[in-house]
């Protein structure tokens, strides 16, 4: 029997033992095959290695996506996750590459994916509260959460958890040097059937601009000099 002789329940369960890439290339030897990639029940779940992924024609988006995880553990990630003031020219170059390359895809979730129940993002340095904030908003049957070294994740996101997670069930927010145990001991009162874990995050130094640690400093002295 050739391929293209089995029904489209066996299409599709077929499909989706291959990854992305395998997909795309099966569905370039015809029509039929064509037709099944693009069948949103296909696109349940999307594990991305690294933001250059998020550009590729390999995937769809739409309202069948359930779990979506973006995980970047490559060196590039502690360029990313240098406090900006801290950059030099060659890195500020490197970073302005891509950083908006995850957003914009959220972004895209938020437009085509209402019914995600499950979100990991790791290593995306330039992901802001704002997108989270989003990303709760439009998707409310959000049950997982977890945010991995996203330096730009404050207690900003942990407040829009407190407000729009009405169905959030976990919670992570490990390695996330801009949270604060304030932040969490909110959610933890505000939301005490949700599992928060915050490994390291509340106990990690916080970005701090050049003028304000000079002016904590001289308070700091002044405090001596008293």
């Amino acid at each position: 029997m050739h391929i293209t002789q089995l029904n489209r329940e066996c299409l599709l369960h077929l499909f989706s033992f291959l990854d992305k890439n395998s997909r795309k290339s099966l569905a370039k030897t015809c029509h039929k095959l064509l037709e099944v990639f693009q069948d949103p029940l296909l696109w349940s779940l999307l594990h991305f290695h690294s933001p250059a992924e998020l550009k590729k024609d390999n995937f769809l988006l739409g309202p069948a996506l359930k779990y979506l995880s973006i995980c970047w553990y490559s060196e590039r990630v502690k360029v990313c996750n240098i406090e900006d003031w801290m950059k030099n020219n060659f890195q500020k170059d490197f970073c302005n590459r891509h950083e908006n390359t995850v957003t914009d895809f959220l972004l895209e979730v938020c437009n085509r994916c209402p019914n995600l129940l499950s979100l990991t993002l790791s290593g995306c340095g330039h992901v802001t509260d704002d997108c989270i904030l989003l990303l709760l908003k439009n998707c409310p049957n959000l049950k997982t959460l977890k945010l991995e070294n996203c330096v730009r994740i404050t207690d900003q996101t942990l407040e829009a958890v407190t407000l729009y997670g009405g169905s959030l069930q976990t919670l992570h927010v490990d390695f996330c040097r801009n949270i604060t145990q304030t932040g969490l001991e909110r959610v933890r009162e505000k939301c005490p059937s949700v599992m928060l874990r915050a490994e390291r995050s509340a106990n990690m130094i916080p970005d701090n601009k050049p003028e304000k640690k000079l002016m904590l400093e001289k308070a700091s002295r002044q405090w001596v000099q008293l």
